[in-house]
């Protein structure tokens, strides 16, 4: 018999405000990024979005909930995109254009509580490895191009979009953690467009990797049986030519069987 593929929910991006061109007035969206739904699901696996369920949807009295997605899948990703709200780490925005979406914060993090209680994997990416750090009890840097002593984390303001998609830069692979044991090497140059990142670490994380400024690039816990990987950079970017990528899902893949992420 050929076993069923996994199927893994991937939590929505929101767009509060759309365009008025697009023909949505009043209206928010919720959508994924191509780029992660195809680098799942050129692994053989289901991808399935899964829509929020707010207090005013109309939704759960009739049968509907968070849990009811859960019971359905075998793993959770939390793609990137805007920027966790301060308020959610107990801090104000420092500037207007950077509050982030807290509606999207308190979804994926009633998310993250369910799969865990379920004993099922979860996997973050750049904005879901922020994520993840902030529910676990985590804060964040607001703004690391303020410390001058760290490196360049995201392309400059005035880079051209190839370049933006292009910013590279090392992670030290922590020696004895998941990451250094799956890839057997130290060091990986790494896509990054990230300007704030993990401050105080999270109750019960672990750290996979960093920059070579400190900078924390990856993490991980085992929670209730469900093993938690959070990295800062994007595994999925131009997955076809990068071999990293192909690693990274192996891990991923071995954490839905419910298997050891690294063998031996």
């Amino acid at each position: 018999m050929v076993p069923r593929p996994l199927k893994i929910g991937l939590s929505a991006r929101l767009m509060h405000a759309p365009p008025s061109e697009l023909g949505f007035r009043g209206k928010t969206l919720q959508y994924l990024e191509q780029s992660i739904a195809h680098w799942i699901m050129s692994h053989g696996a289901i991808v399935l979005m899964i829509p929020t369920l707010g207090s005013d949807a109309g939704v759960s009295r009739r049968g509907i909930s968070v849990r009811s997605y859960v019971r359905e899948l075998d793993g959770l990703v939390l793609q990137g995109g805007a920027d966790v709200s301060p308020r959610s780490y107990g801090k104000q925005p420092m500037r207007a254009d950077w509050a982030g979406d807290i509606v999207r914060d308190r979804y994926e993090m009633q998310l993250v509580e369910a799969f865990i209680d379920a004993g099922k994997p979860v996997l973050g990416i750049c904005r879901g490895h922020q994520l993840i750090n902030v529910a676990f009890g985590g804060t964040l840097r607001r703004d690391m191009a303020d410390n001058p002593a760290l490196i360049a984390h995201h392309a400059p303001s005035e880079a051209t979009f190839t370049e933006y998609f292009e910013h590279i830069h090392p992670v030290n692979l922590v020696e004895g953690g998941v990451l250094e044991r799956a890839y057997k090497t130290e060091s990986l140059d790494v896509v990054s467009v990230h300007y704030q990142g993990v401050d105080k670490l999270g109750a019960g994380l672990t750290v996979e990797a960093t920059a070579p400024d400190g900078v924390v690039e990856a993490i991980s816990a085992n929670m209730n049986g469900a093993p938690v990987l959070a990295v800062q950079w994007h595994p999925e970017w131009k997955a076809h030519e990068n071999p990293q990528s192909q690693t990274f899902f192996k891990l991923l893949g071995r954490a839905l069987r419910r298997e050891p992420l690294v063998a031996g």
